[in-house]
Parts: C-alpha cells; sequence; structure tokens
C-alpha cells in the first residue's frame, strides 16, 4: 500500500506517538480478543451447519479474562497489558514507524468491529428474535414479580414493528462503516443509539451497559478522526483541510483487500440476514424449540388440589398449594404458587442451542416456578425439570390424564417427594394485548 498526498500530512510529536501506541494496542486487544471464550466459540460449532446464533456470539465477543458476564475488570486487565506493551515499544525498533498508515489500519479494523458488533444485534431486532411477545407464563404473571429490565424487554416484545425499526437503524449504521467515506456517519448514529441503549440498561438494571460502552468508545474512535474537522467547519465556521492521507492500493494487496472486505459483508450480513429471517420463522432462540403436550396450551385453574391424601383448598398464602398452572406451546410448564421464586437474574443477550439454556420466559420473572418437560405419551407421565439455575435437581415425575379437552389431571410426587393429585381446568381467558389495542373489545 501506498498514500498520495496533495500535501505533507502534520508531523506527530513524540507525545501524540507515545499516546497513539498505548491507544493501539488498547483497541487492537478488544477488537480481536484472543481469550478462552474466543477459541471456544470459533471451534465451538459446525463451521458446514452454521447458524444465526454462532453469527451472534462470534459477533459479540469481546476481550473477556474473568468468566461470565460483561466487567469492566477486564478492560483494566487490557489497559494494563497495552501500557505495558506500549513502554516496550517505546524501547524497540519500531518506536519510528509510519504512523499514518498505522493510524489508517487500526481505525479499518475498529469500524470492521463495530459494523459487525452493532449488525449482530440489528438482525435479531430486525427479525423480532431479541425481545419476543410475553409468553403465557409472563402474561399472567404479577407486575410487580418483574424486574425492570424484564418490563423493558416485555414492553418492547409487544411492539415488534418498532423493534424491526430498531434493529434497521444498528444495520444501516453497520452498513455505513463498512465504507470509509461514511463511516464516521454511520458511528456517530451508532454513538447517540447505543447511549440510549446504555442509558436504558442504567435506567432498568439491565446487563449490557459494559457491551454498550465498548461499542461506544469504538464509535467514539470512529468519530475523532473527523471530529476536530467538523467543529472547525461547522462550529467555528474556519476554512478546513480535508483528509490529506488517500491509502492506494495496487496489485495483491488490491485484490486481497476486496476478497476480504466482500467475505466480511457476505457473511456478517447475507449470509447472517438469511439464517436470521430463517431463525425467526423456524426457531426463534428466546423459548424452547421441543413442542410441549398436545392441544394443552392455556391457563388452568387449579380446582382440586391434595397432599399426601389430604385435600388443600384454596389458600393466598400456603407455599404448598398450587394457584394455578400454565402449559406453554412448547414444553414448559409453569406453577404459580405461595412457594418464594430465587429470581434468574441473567439478563444480558445470549444465544443458546439448547432448550435447556434458553430461560428468557423465566428470567427476571418471580411468581411461579418454570419446568422444561419430556413426555412418555405411552405411559402417560410427565418428568418436569425446574429450569431455574437456583433450584437446580428439582425434579417432578406426574402422570396425567386428560378425562375432556379441558381437563387435566396430574399425580404423583412433588419436589418435597410428598404424593400429590392436582386436577386443573382450562380457562377460556381472553388478552387484550393479542385481540387487538385500538379496538373496541368484546371479552
Amino acid at each position: 500500500m501506498s498514500n498520495t498526498n496533495i500535501s505533507p500530512p502534520p508531523v506527530w510529536t513524540d507525545r501524540e506517538k507515545l499516546i497513539f501506541r498505548l491507544f493501539f494496542l488498547f483497541f487492537i486487544l478488544q477488537a480481536i480478543p484472543l481469550s478462552v471464550d474466543f477459541f471456544k466459540t470459533v471451534f465451538g460449532f459446525n463451521w458446514l451447519h452454521i447458524s444465526y446464533g454462532d453469527i451472534f456470539n462470534l459477533s459479540r465477543l469481546s476481550a473477556k479474562f474473568i468468566p461470565g458476564a460483561d466487567s469492566l475488570v477486564n478492560w483494566i486487565i487490557v489497559a494494563i497489558i497495552a501500557l505495558i506493551g506500549a513502554a516496550a515499544w517505546e524501547r524497540s525498533k519500531y518506536k519510528n514507524i509510519n504512523y499514518d498508515r498505522f493510524y489508517y489500519w487500526l481505525r479499518v479494523v475498529v469500524r470492521y468491529r463495530l459494523a459487525i458488533g452493532i449488525i449482530g444485534y440489528g438482525f435479531i431486532k430486525f427479525f423480532p428474535l431479541q425481545a419476543p411477545f410475553p409468553s403465557i407464563s409472563n402474561l399472567n404473571t404479577s407486575y410487580g414479580d418483574f424486574t425492570d429490565w424484564k418490563i423493558f424487554s416485555m414492553s418492547l416484545g409487544i411492539v415488534p414493528s418498532y423493534e424491526t425499526f430498531l434493529g434497521a437503524i444498528e444495520i444501516l449504521a453497520g452498513l455505513l462503516l463498512f465504507f470509509r467515506k461514511t463511516a464516521t456517519i454511520g458511528a456517530a448514529i451508532i454513538l447517540v443509539f447505543t447511549g440510549n441503549v446504555f442509558i436504558s440498561n442504567l435506567a432498568y438494571e439491565g446487563g449490557e451497559y459494559v457491551y454498550a460502552t465498548y461499542l461506544i468508545t469504538f464509535a467514539l474512535f470512529v468519530i475523532w478522526f473527523d471530529a476536530r474537522r467538523i467543529y472547525n467547519l461547522v462550529s467555528l465556521e474556519r476554512p478546513t483541510d480535508p483528509n490529506r492521507f488517500k491509502p492506494h492500493f495496487a496489485g495483491k494487496i488490491k485484490t486481497l483487500r476486496l476478497a476480504l472486505k466482500s467475505l466480511i459483508i457476505f457473511f456478517f450480513v447475507f449470509l447472517y440476514g438469511f439464517k436470521t429471517y430463517s431463525g425467526f420463522h423456524h426457531d426463534p432462540y428466546q423459548f424452547p424449540r421441543t413442542k410441549g403436550l398436545a392441544k394443552s396450551a392455556g391457563i388452568y385453574n387449579v380446582s382440586e388440589f391434595r397432599v399426601n391424601g389430604q385435600v388443600l383448598p384454596y389458600a393466598a398464602v400456603n407455599p404448598l398449594r398450587w394457584k394455578d398452572v400454565v402449559f406453554e406451546k412448547w414444553a414448559t410448564i409453569s406453577i404459580r404458587s405461595d412457594r418464594g421464586v430465587i429470581i434468574d437474574s441473567a439478563n444480558y443477550e445470549q444465544v443458546f442451542k439448547n432448550d435447556q439454556d434458553r430461560d428468557y420466559e423465566l428470567a427476571g420473572a418471580g411468581g411461579r416456578h418454570y419446568y422444561s418437560y419430556t413426555v412418555d405419551s405411552v405411559n402417560h407421565v410427565l418428568f418436569l425439570h425446574n429450569k431455574n439455575p437456583h433450584y437446580k435437581g428439582e425434579r417432578l415425575q406426574l402422570k396425567y390424564e386428560r378425562p375432556d379437552s379441558v381437563t387435566v389431571i396430574l399425580s404423583g410426587t412433588d419436589q418435597r417427594h410428598d404424593s400429590i393429585y392436582v386436577v386443573l381446568n382450562k380457562i377460556d381467558k381472553k388478552y387484550p394485548l393479542k385481540l387487538s389495542r385500538r379496538k373496541a373489545l368484546k371479552l
């Protein structure tokens, strides 16, 4: 690569070189996270049958040295490594490199990483997967039993067209970042959009504020390239020089650059977009894929409840007595009772392939215990497993009978190994949210 300059570029001072070396290492380490998670993700999925979840997980990677949710501690570790690296660089024979050229390539890495990160979220919103319509269990949970984050997520889920609009904004911003001349516009959009996401996460106690900050810092770095010129021209109304550094590619370098750019756009835009569209229709990731007991979906009143042969009448404060039961379309049963629930607070975006890992329906919600189940249709037995990680190992085995289309009778042992007998009657409940929000309703 060579560059043609209309006039000589500004000379870098020693202080600017020092700052650049520090930021160069910091952003490179953040953009190419060579952590354990990176190798687990890259080598953990089948590239011949790649799913939208695989691509999303790849697009969301950031430097991580501590397992679990994103943490600013990882940033401190990266900053320390960058600081040590910058000091070593200062004492090496490479201290007098072409800083204009390195700045150009760092900016390329940062804007491509930012584009991939924002498009990763864009498509799961454009095809409204990230915040799905509330489940039957969620619609039958008291408002006060939800965390702030879950209320925010469900509020977005009931307006899928708005969620699609938000996704389109993210995709547009990402596409603009792939091109040098429009990168600043794309970064400005992300700064406004993701700044709002950051504030929302703080306000609603979401778990994405660290990753939102990650994207914001990348956007600020991209904008900084033009910020002084824009300020000089727009605010001070002074004559402003354009960017003098224009890279020139020729021969194999030009071909390689076009090939890499085409590959990245194909993989993270066209392939990912197609896979996400397919997933929206066939495998939304927030809820389990396995279908539940046939023709059972709905909410059921508990008309009779016996423990060890003793009838327990309805009582608002009895932790043993079930109040109502929901059968979802998928293989989940939720039970509402007075038994306390330790809320699963996992509230940052994760795309899981396996049903047992998909926890959106119970995350951030109390009031109900959620069980995944398998069906032995020959012996008419349900094998229930509490999905909440705080109740790991809690299992129930219940024999079921269906004397008619609206009644389910369950019998077996509960989590205390007491024998139970439960008669459930399906409630013909109408949900105004599903019927219409703008027309007169007859319930």
